[in-house]
């Protein structure tokens, strides 16, 4: 019963509260589409195992292992390839299944452009 007078006085500020507006959905926005990435050119090292990269490209420069994957990476005096290696299913021997590729200084190059000058460098280097 004490409440009651709070609950009249509250009365006539609850009859000013207005309803919540509508909103509005946000409008479709398209995500921007993802070209595949081609792989044309990189024959010889997609799918290649460690020891079939090393026998097209000589002794990797740097050799990492990290959980299930594996990078091989080969420079040449044009440019530096990164090679990424993952079991097929999560079993069986890594092959490659990504590359990276850039210039010496960091700039970027064809993948391809890169292979090609990997196959052609003396002595693993």
């Amino acid at each position: 019963m004490k409440f009651l007078p709070l609950a009249l006085l509250a009365l006539p500020l609850a009859a000013c509260a207005t309803a919540p507006a509508a909103v509005k959905p946000a409008p479709h926005i398209p995500l921007p589409t993802q070209r595949p990435i081609s792989t044309v050119g990189l024959e010889r090292v997609m799918g290649q195992t460690a020891r079939g990269l090393s026998q097209a490209f000589g002794t990797p420069d740097a050799d990492v292992v990290e959980g299930a994957g594996r990078k091989l990476q080969f420079g040449s005096r044009i440019c530096v390839l990164d090679a990424y290696l993952y079991p097929k299913d999560g079993r069986g021997e890594p092959v490659v299944t990504h590359v990276d590729a850039r210039q010496r200084d960091g700039s970027t190059i064809d993948r391809a452009s890169c292979v090609a000058a990997l196959s052609r460098r003396d002595g693993g280097k």
